[in-house]
């Protein structure tokens, strides 16, 4: 069987290794075994960290469109179920986005479902 020099080979696995790395702290950028243990964690947390996000951004919408339906003097579960019954199709993302940057339009909506 004859030889394979395969040092490129490796050499540009543990570079592109060593690009994720980037960052981290002692033997985890630093030693190829650590480092490739400490990408794969990177990589499970960074998934479940975009899992999240959407959990969080939903509720802190829920938040925000609670508080300026209560100044409207409805509650959010009232408020959201109206809107179900008169087949208003906004999302909370578009009723957060109202209720941000277009307040008047939020309570346009609030008392044509009132």
């Amino acid at each position: 069987m004859s030889r394979v020099k395969r040092g490129t080979v490796s050499r540009r696995k543990h570079k592109k290794l060593f690009a994720q790395t980037k960052g981290f702290t002692g033997t985890k950028t630093r030693l190829v075994r650590d480092a490739r243990e400490a990408a794969l964690h990177a990589g499970k947390y960074a998934y479940h960290g975009r899992k999240l996000r959407k959990r969080e951004n939903r509720a802190l919408w829920i938040i925000r469109i609670s508080q300026a339906a209560k100044k409207e003097g409805i509650s959010y579960s009232v408020l959201i179920n109206k809107l179900k019954k008169a087949n208003v199709e906004l999302d909370r993302k578009i009723l957060n986005d109202l209720v941000q940057n277009d307040p008047d339009t939020f309570k346009q909506i609030v008392s044509s479902v009132k």
